[in-house]
């Protein structure tokens, strides 16, 4: 993202919420990112992020751009099952994760419908243990190749306003730079109406 505005000619500022240090106030933010990791260190992030629960939900109702990875992208949902235990979620999403048997690793390909042809077309990795019931909402993409959600539905990630939830790994964005442009011009968009 970063060099993206760059080579545009706009200036950024990455700012990293690193364990235990306060969410800054997200007024001035522009875009989110939630990145993933094991049960035990989302067990942790999602408590951290407990606190900030409202806030967070306000920016993302307020047309906040937010982009959530694999843990970070169940931590929005009502609750992760794991086999002993439930984490609850921040619930922003009405979406649940229960732990599968066996994780779906490997290649994805996805289409995407809001985006348009010919670049509709999403490639990334997925490497993932939860399964994901995302109900009524809208899927990040359709699967073509991969797993997706939950290996079940052929759905992949979630799409709610301006936030997108996936386990596409990959790298996702600088494999996908027209993902990483959207997520951009939804968030200049916001900051500038234009």
């Amino acid at each position: 993202m970063r060099k993206r505005l760059e080579w545009r000619g706009i200036d950024c500022e990455v700012a990293a919420v690193r364990r235990d240090d306060p969410l800054a106030d997200l007024s001035d933010v522009d875009v989110i990112l939630i990145g993933g990791g094991g049960d035990n260190e989302q067990l942790y992030v999602c408590k951290h992020l407990m606190e900030y629960k409202n806030e967070l939900r306000n920016y993302i109702e307020d047309n906040g751009s937010l982009i959530a990875i694999c843990g970070g992208y169940q931590l929005l949902g009502n609750y992760y099952k794991l086999q002993n235990e439930t984490i609850k979620g921040l619930e922003i999403l009405d979406i649940y994760t229960e732990i599968g048997k066996g994780r779906l690793i490997g290649d994805i390909i996805l289409e995407a419908d809001f985006l348009e042809k010919p670049h509709n077309l999403i490639v990334g990795f997925e490497n993932h243990g939860g399964r994901t019931y995302i109900g009524d909402n809208l899927p990040f993409g359709k699967v073509l190749y991969g797993h997706g959600n939950n290996g079940k539905d052929a759905c992949e990630g979630v799409l709610y306003r301006n936030v997108i939830g996936t386990y596409l790994h990959g790298p996702l964005l600088p494999k996908n730079p027209h993902v990483c442009d959207l997520l951009l011009q939804r968030a200049l968009s916001r900051k500038y109406g234009v």
